[in-house]
């Protein structure tokens, strides 16, 4: 077809808003706490997401064009610039080339000057290809993939291939040395049995197209950058689902999704960039690993030995059963519901970056299988999301920002994990399952609706990295640690945890916002823990657990809060209530779990008022008697000035 003006106008006005859309949201966290960890790394502020009207533009001249038909072990050719060999045709020019009919053991080889730009159109092509990669461009400027509208186009290659030394590193069934987009709004099928599915040297783009990837190692790789704007994928990936792995430089090895729709079951991890990985929009369902059934933390923080086993069964790959069910078994399913403790398990890395900068793109020996991953930052500010993972949900080894979004999590070790600060503005974060929920060195929630199923603690601040082993963060730090904090500025927050409720390895401080904690059943942990200081000076929070380590707000706030120890134990989902002297009532919550212990704070709380605490058959009164009142008698003492124990 021959492209109309108003297609080039429509490519012209997308690319220019990716563009907007992509630069937007460089400052995300500016009004969020002015504190900030000294990790120092590549923001999303650093990275060129831009996408060019090109590699939007499906149009075609379809006169000047070159045909190219594969059929009966033989291709031929109407036009200039390329040559066949049977099965086997070199692209040696630049210009456009449209690929039809069936290849049962061929190839399409791009090798022209460095300087050509070459238009691929898939118009029902069929090729496999028994010794080397269906489709390699060895040399060009960059090359398009267009994905003619209504084609079915397949590639598929065999389990080994026979290499030279001019082709040594090619892995993958399209593998490109050139910059490669993909486009339009056909069908792409790659049957990837020897490692990977699609990969560029340079920048992958993909604007459209259906595309299903079937690998028995990573299903779509760009060394350099990944950047999607549009399309249906469906990714079953014996190692990786999408990855970018450039460590030269801090404006490459970035994954940027603006749209899509992405369904990935991956042994591995999911989504994984050297550098920044940055979410505005798009639908995600993700599964790593086998689900967390298949968790890699025990409930004791130590690693579930046995999940190794399983890295191999967790549904991707050419021999992969997809998603698992509630069972564990890779049939499909929903997310299944929290585990017993039993259940409970984490990842053992190699290292904290899991890819290699090698000329070829061998996977490492890494076990992680995280759905979101980052070196640097993982930027999400939009897009709806389910994750099932083995290993943590959302994991950056330096910072994450959600400005953004509804994302569904249910994770075998952490929700989202953190090496250095974790910063929620807006968005729905929703961990049904996890062993950590939210962990960071620096946790900020300026906003959103966040919701945490935990089997230890709920939110963990504390320094370090996550590493499956005894050096957990935060595992046996009893003094305070710098450059360590919560900070609670706005938002709704609900905690259900089985250890500690909120627990920061130095300062706890709280301006807005209302939480809701339902802690722990056992006096081990507490509803609140912190190891430096506890300060409030705004929003509302009520926080039950058990007695033992339960702690409150420090005398230094500015807002009135109480901690209170009733008489005994109240039973699950009975209705908390605290009135007034006037009966009103200030506020209320519904545990889920049995407790004894409150801590809460309002801005209605008066000093000299006398305030009724009703649970269940119980009813206990207390007047208000200076910033901090209390009557714990637990071994923090109802500490409210710092000196408690995190862990």
């Amino acid at each position: 077809m021959k492209i109309s003006d108003t297609k080039k106008l429509a490519a012209i006005t997308a690319a220019l808003f990716i563009t907007v859309t992509a630069f937007s949201g460089c400052s995300e966290s500016a009004n969020s706490s002015q504190t900030t960890s000294s990790v120092s790394q590549a923001a999303k502020s650093d990275i060129d997401a831009s996408i060019a009207a090109e590699d939007i533009d499906v149009g075609y001249d379809e006169e000047s064009s070159v045909g190219i038909t594969f059929a009966d072990g033989s291709a031929a050719i109407d036009g200039e610039g390329a040559t066949s060999e049977r099965e086997t045709v070199t692209i040696s020019q630049a210009g456009t080339y449209i690929l039809s009919g069936t290849a049962t053991n061929g190839r399409i080889i791009v090798s022209a000057d460095k300087t050509a730009e070459i238009k691929l159109i898939f118009n029902g092509v069929d090729i496999t290809c028994a010794d080397n990669a269906p489709l390699l461009v060895s040399k060009a400027k960059k090359v398009y993939i267009v994905l003619e509208d209504g084609t079915e186009n397949v590639l598929t290659d065999s389990a080994s291939y026979s290499l030279g030394e001019d082709d040594s590193n090619t892995d993958g069934a399209i593998f490109s040395k050139a910059d490669l987009t993909i486009n339009g709004s056909g069908t792409l099928t790659v049957n990837a049995n020897y490692k990977h599915g699609i990969v560029s040297k340079d920048d992958l783009v993909i604007t459209d197209g259906n595309i299903n990837v079937t690998s028995a190692s990573t299903a779509m790789e760009g060394k350099d950058s990944v950047k999607i704007s549009g399309g249906t994928f469906n990714i079953s990936a014996g190692t990786n689902g999408i990855k970018s792995t450039n460590t030269e430089a801090s404006d490459k090895g970035f994954i940027s999704v603006t749209g899509g729709s992405f369904t990935v079951v991956a042994n591995n991890d999911a989504f994984e960039a050297e550098t920044v990985l940055s979410i505005e929009g798009g639908s995600f369902d993700i599964t790593t690993g086998g689900g967390s059934a298949n968790a890699s933390m025990k409930s004791d923080g130590t690693p579930n030995r046995n999940r190794q086993n399983n890295m191999g069964n967790g549904g991707g790959g050419p021999n992969g059963m997809g998603r698992p069910d509630d069972n564990g078994n890779g049939t499909g399913g929903e997310p299944p519901a929290k585990s017993t403790a039993d259940d409970m398990g984490l990842t053992i890395e190699t290292a904290a970056n899991t890819t290699t900068d090698s000329t070829d793109t061998t996977d490492s020996t890494s076990t992680s299988a995280k759905a979101l991953k980052a070196g640097n930052e993982v930027n999400i500010s939009g897009g709806e999301f389910k994750i099932d993972s083995a290993d943590d949900s959302v994991h950056s080894n330096g910072n994450i920002v959600i400005t953004g979004g509804n994302i569904s999590m249910a994770s075998g070790d952490n929700g989202m994990h953190a090496n250095g600060n974790l910063t929620i503005s807006d968005g729905i974060v929703d961990i049904t399952k996890s062993y950590e929920g939210i962990e960071g060195s620096i946790v900020t929630i300026d906003g959103g609706t966040i919701s945490v199923v935990a089997s230890d603690d709920g939110i963990n601040c504390a320094g370090g990295s996550d590493t499956g082993s005894t050096d957990r963060m935060g595992a046996d730090q009893f003094s305070s640690q710098d450059g360590v904090e919560l900070n609670i500025n706005g938002g709704t927050v609900t905690i259900d945890a089985d250890g500690d409720g909120l627990d920061s390895n130095s300062n706890f401080t709280m301006a807005g916002g209302t939480v809701y904690v339902c802690g722990p059943t056992n006096g081990g942990n507490g509803a609140l823990d912190y190891n430096g200081t506890a300060t409030v000076t705004g929003g509302t929070l009520i926080a039950c657990g058990a007695v033992g380590m339960e702690e409150g707000f420090g005398d230094n706030s500015t807002q009135y809060s109480v901690l209170h120890d009733l008489g005994s134990t109240v039973s699950a989902n009975e209705k908390l209530t605290i009135t007034d002297s006037d009966g009103k009532e200030i506020l209320s919550f519904t545990p889920t779990k049995t407790w004894q212990s409150v801590v809460f704070t309002s801005a209605d709380l008066k000093e000299g008022e006398t305030y009724t605490i009703t649970a269940g058959s119980q009813s206990e009164t207390v007047t208000i008697d200076g910033i901090v009142t209390s009557n714990s008698k637990g071994m923090s003492f109802g500490r409210g000035h710092g000196g408690g124990r995190s862990f």
